[in-house]
């Protein structure tokens, strides 16, 4: 296999380059990584609608993820997503070069990750990343290498129409948890919700214990849908401990963003998530996100305030919770925890 190379610096990524490393207090520790434990795994064709809203609420309170089994999403409809995002990073790197850019504001974009370290240094993550609106997706087929456009375009459209869908549905049994209205979410994000596709490529890493592939974050939208290649990598904090998510087949993982843990009142969890790398192969993963507009106003739900269950956040536009996010770039973000009202 030939060794993968960066789109923005042409150069192979063997052996590991010290600008991939990281100080010894941020390095994954795998070793201590719990296998054993893991994310809930929901089958959404149980036919007890009400156990799978109570195993649904149960994983937004303890875990904030969980991966859900026969969903109704055709394994066609993601087999040719997957390889319409293989056949885009095993294109030269001087094609993928065209859609390179630091600049966070345009709308489709191959892009890296980096974490900030003390002595004002910047470490790469070892990772490469695609992100693009979901519509009007004529605007991202016509940036694409010519090669790949009419793939990319028809399997990346018939795949959103499925995961809107899906979104909707997931959304509808997270508020029956929460005991509000099935469509209260869809009703707050209203006609214009942001949708963004993130596609991550990690290459095959020399040595996985000195670097990560994803930083460690929180989603700052409301709902994240995410299919992996049958490489697992990602990790999910619980109870100061991190938990590895196996990659099954022809499931999804569901993980809920800020929004949902300030406007269900803290009730449900946006937990810090992380991917690692691996020796053995590459790894893919496609995230999906729903969540508000700039202007959307978020804050606890009404109906899930009381005397007991006092405001834990004050209400915000959206657009002052990204100005956060994006002041914060580099760290470990806590964009949420601004917003936060005193006890």
């Amino acid at each position: 296999m030939n060794a993968f190379v960066l789109a923005d610096e042409f150069a192979p990524l063997f052996p590991l380059s010290p600008k991939f490393i990281l100080p010894e207090d941020k390095r994954p520790q795998l070793s201590e990584v719990n296998s054993l434990d893991s994310i809930p795994i929901i089958d959404l064709s149980d036919p007890s609608s009400s156990l799978v809203v109570q195993k649904i609420s149960r994983a937004c309170e303890e875990y904030g993820f969980f991966q859900i089994v026969n969903h109704g999403v055709p394994e066609q409809v993601c087999n040719k997503m997957m390889t319409a995002i293989t056949d885009l990073f095993n294109l030269p790197p001087e094609k993928r070069k065209e859609l390179y850019t630091t600049d966070h504001t345009k709308n489709t974009k191959l892009y890296n990750y980096y974490l900030h370290v003390e002595g004002g240094e910047k470490v790469k993550m070892w990772s490469e990343c695609f992100s693009h609106s979901w519509y009007p997706i004529e605007d991202v087929i016509h940036l694409l290498p010519q090669e790949i456009r009419t793939q990319y375009g028809e399997a990346f459209s018939e795949y959103a129409r499925e995961i809107g869908s899906l979104v909707r549905r997931v959304l509808g049994l997270v508020s029956i948890g929460l005991g509000i209205e099935e469509d209260c979410f869809v009703k707050i994000l209203g006609d214009e919700p942001r949708l963004r596709a993130q596609v991550n490529f990690y290459p095959p890493c020399p040595d996985p214990e000195l670097t990560l592939g994803l930083p460690v974050h929180t989603d700052f939208n409301l709902l994240t849908v995410v299919l992996q290649s049958q490489v697992s990598g990602l990790q999910v904090i619980k109870d100061g401990k991190w938990i590895a998510v196996p990659a099954i087949p022809n499931a999804f993982v569901i993980n809920l963003g800020d929004q949902i843990q300030v406007l269900s009142n803290g009730r449900f969890k946006s937990v810090h998530h992380r991917a690692v790398t691996n020796k053995l192969g590459p790894r893919v993963s496609m995230a999906m996100f729903y969540g508000p507009n700039l202007e959307t106003m978020i804050g606890p739900i009404e109906e899930l305030i009381d005397e007991e269950h006092p405001p834990r956040y004050r209400s915000y536009r959206f657009s002052e919770f990204l100005e956060e996010f994006y002041k914060q770039e580099g760290s470990r973000r806590m964009v949420k925890e601004v917003f936060e009202l005193p006890n």
